[in-house]
């Protein structure tokens, strides 16, 4: 006998989806994105740049190792939900605390099991991200066409400014490092020589936590800051965050206070979000991709060195190279489809990336950039 499906996925072109609902009840309405990494779906959840999205996850183990607090990225989920091709298990893991259908419960997270995953991406690939809406009732009542109509009437992620809801609501101190096997992730209480202001558009903890390894007193700023906001704590050097959203929209307020700090000629450092907002203050462009880059495995060529990294990566909007200015310069591009993952200007110790330094998959190909960072504050000295 046939069971009953609790949930589905109801996709704006009248596709629908039919599986296991768990977590939390109810519906929510986001971008679709896949994501291809084999672990860190925890990590995924709690990326505050995966903000009004639904993530399917292309690994279908999904569950297996459980949740534990010191693999949130943020307090609390940022992705909308989660869609995977196998129901998630009861966790195998000795660092884990709890199960995953039981998190997202808690969390108010909607998840859905025994998708075709492998369909669904293809269909993500060829089309775009499309929007959506999942769905979770267990008694398996839903009214499709209505679905289906909420997912064409949503606007979608463009001209959508996400980062001022992930931002902390007032300053704070970060002194977290980095972590240790036998201790977990430590107060660092050494002298560290170089006064950062980081600002949130959505920041990762572990940018934060690396920020702290390489040196870096750490003083974190909510997205709307201002430049003298910025410049009342007399910082060293400035790091954009990582974030949701269209930089565009964010920019129509950070990208005037970033001009401002580049007139300032202090070291800057960015990262996702902040890589396609400095872009924007420098006089480029950003466009939204069909189906953008979320995982772990991307190859990112150093076009300077012609090093080549295997990077993580989560952004669904890019940096136009062919709209970079005069004095700025291509650092990094995706092996996979030439697009644009890092800048720097000639002149000064500005520099972004779009891929995640932090993220480790390499797992530490990228982590020069933060000493890239310490020392061309070391430099300015």
């Amino acid at each position: 006998m046939a069971t009953k499906p609790t949930a589905c996925l109801a996709l704006a072109d009248g596709t629908v989806f039919y599986g296991r609902g768990f977590g939390a009840t109810g519906e929510v309405v986001a971008e679709l994105v896949f994501n291809t990494a084999m672990t860190g779906y925890q990590e995924i959840m709690t990326d505050p740049s995966y903000a009004s999205q639904i993530v399917t996850f292309t690994f279908p183990h999904i569950g297996n190792t459980g949740v534990t607090p010191e693999d949130d990225e943020a307090q609390d989920p940022m992705a909308s939900g989660i869609v995977v091709r196998w129901d998630p298990t009861e966790p195998s893991n000795w660092r884990a605390t709890a199960e995953l259908t039981d998190w997202m419960a808690r969390r108010g997270r909607i998840g859905i099991g025994g998708v075709d995953t492998r369909r669904l991406t293809r269909a993500i690939r060829q089309q775009g991200a499309p929007h959506v809406v999942l769905a979770h009732d267990p008694d398996g009542n839903f009214d499709i066409e209505s679905l289906v109509a909420k997912a064409r009437d949503w606007t979608g992620l463009v001209g959508l400014d996400l980062a001022r809801d992930v931002s902390c609501a007032q300053s704070y101190r970060w002194d977290e490092g980095a972590w240790d096997w036998a201790k977990g992730f430590g107060r660092v209480t050494e002298d560290r020589p170089f006064k950062v202001v980081a600002l949130d558009y959505g920041a990762k903890r572990n940018i934060l936590r690396s920020l702290v390894t390489y040196g870096a007193e750490v003083t974190v700023l909510p997205a709307t800051a201002t430049a003298e906001e910025v410049m009342a704590h007399e910082p060293e050097g400035v790091f954009l965050s990582n974030g949701p959203g269209d930089p565009a929209a964010t920019g129509e307020y950070a990208v005037p206070m970033i001009r401002d700090l580049l007139d300032r000629d202090m070291p800057i450092f960015g990262i996702c979000l902040g890589h396609q907002m400095l872009a924007l203050a420098l006089g480029a462009r950003t466009v939204k991709m069909g189906h953008g880059h979320h995982g772990a495995n991307h190859p990112v060529r150093d076009v300077e060195t012609g090093k080549v990294e295997i990077t993580s990566m989560n952004h669904g909007f890019a940096v136009d190279s062919q709209s970079l200015p005069q004095g700025v310069i291509e650092t990094h591009v995706s092996l996979f489809d030439g697009s644009n993952c890092g800048i720097r200007m000639a002149d000064r110790p500005v520099f972004s990336v779009q891929h995640h330094p932090e993220a480790a998959p390499g797992p530490q190909d990228s982590l020069y950039l933060f000493e890239r960072f310490a020392e061309s504050m070391r430099a300015r000295r």
